[in-house]
């Protein structure tokens, strides 16, 4: 599983697609969603930790015990809400989302509000 960017939005491979990762984590139960990235140093590079939910609503990050900075990617169905890069173990960002997704500072330098960013499987 992979994590695209699509600024253009109409999954035409021509209008810039990235891939942003490519290990890509899913935070898929209440544990591993209250864990996320705490107790970690640094992240990999091609790394995301998604947070897939159940409805979109107001989905709150917060930074403790997190050592590294990191971007993160606010969706409502694959759409970017919100940008954000939050400070080792005092950030805090708050949006609405029905996906978050965590990556590596400076991963997200080029994705906008309104971008489409997905999930796709890589064909492994």
């Amino acid at each position: 599983m992979r994590v695209v960017h699509d600024p253009a939005g109409d999954g035409d491979d021509e209008g810039g697609r990235t891939v942003l990762a490519t290990d890509v984590a899913v935070a898929d139960d209440a544990l591993a969603k209250l864990r996320g990235l705490r107790f970690r140093s640094s992240l990999p590079d091609g790394f995301a930790l998604v947070f897939p939910f159940e409805g979109v609503g107001r989905r709150d990050i917060d930074m403790l015990f997190v050592r590294t900075p990191i971007d993160v990617l606010w969706l409502v169905e694959e759409r970017v809400e919100r940008v954000d890069r939050l400070r080792p173990w005092l950030g805090f960002g708050l949006a609405k989302a029905d996906c978050v997704i965590e990556l590596p500072p400076g991963v997200a330098a080029d994705v906008s509000t309104g971008d489409r960013v997905f999930l796709e499987d890589d064909g492994e």
